[in-house]
């Protein structure tokens, strides 16, 4: 492929295949088709032993810009990992294979990064209702603006009381920033984890428009009974001491510069 020829933005999505969910795969391929201002590349990384790359319509997997990363290992944690290899754009975001982008919502961040050579920029989530025909702004606890790096941590007073001050799928980041940073291993809570890395390492922008559309519907993993368990408040914890640690790290580096 030739640097004309790259695209500008890659976009993540692993995925258990489950058959109620393909439909929400097709959802999201078409809004990623409905994309304006900027090139993409899609890289989709079934996941899981029900995850069969032959379950997804050729629709998908005939256009160019879509590859298949399988993982016959369950988990969106390495899966989300491991695609990030196949990554040939200088920018990445991820989106869940439920979800959806609207139509400038990688644009207008990548925009942003080109303008300001900055890592990460993010935009606001809605939360979205197909059935209500509703969307709903989450308001995060991140303020609208510029950070520096580690910075968004200080948004996120008590781990136990929430998840982090913002969302994952709401980045879009320099790939070598996600590459450096990962998703650990987790098996719930990786997400966490990313975004606590990305903010801690480097300054970036929270943008006022909403750029992500977050499914509302009963097959959702997190609304699940169970999710709230021991081990998604753990990744919390982990999340949160990351972000702790990092913001930590850079305060004795930036004084032994000094000194």
């Amino acid at each position: 492929m030739s640097h004309n020829d790259q695209p500008a933005v890659a976009v993540i999505t692993p995925t258990g295949l489950s058959p109620s969910r393909l439909p929400f795969l097709v959802e999201l391929y078409d809004s990623l088709c409905a994309q304006e201002d900027v090139t993409w590349e899609w890289i989709v990384a079934p996941n899981g032993p029900n995850a069969d790359p032959g379950l997804i319509p050729r629709a998908i997997t005939r256009d160019p810009r879509v590859r298949l990363c399988a993982r016959p290992d369950p988990g969106p944690a390495p899966a989300r990992n491991t695609a990030l290899n196949y990554v040939r754009a200088p920018r990445c975001a991820f989106a869940d294979d439920d979800d959806r982008i609207p139509p400038r919502g990688l644009a207008v961040r990548n925009e942003r990064a080109l303008a300001t050579g900055l890592r990460w920029v993010a935009g606001w989530s809605a939360d979205w209702d197909p059935e209500a025909g509703s969307l709903s702004t989450w308001m995060c606890p991140t303020p609208v603006g510029r950070h520096a790096a580690g910075d968004v941590w200080t948004h996120w007073p008590d781990p136990q009381a929430s998840k982090p001050p913002l969302g994952h799928c709401m980045l879009l980041t320099d790939t070598r920033l996600a590459q450096a940073v990962g998703h650990g291993g987790l098996h719930k809570g990786e997400d966490y984890s990313y975004v606590m890395g990305v903010v801690a390492r480097s300054a970036g922008e929270l943008l006022p428009e909403v750029v992500y559309h977050r499914r509302v519907h009963p097959g959702q993993w997190t609304a699940e009974d169970d999710y709230r368990n021991q081990a998604e408040f753990d990744a919390r914890t982990h999340a949160w001491l990351k972000g702790r640690a990092e913001r930590e790290l850079q305060t004795e580096s930036a004084w032994q510069r000094v000194a």
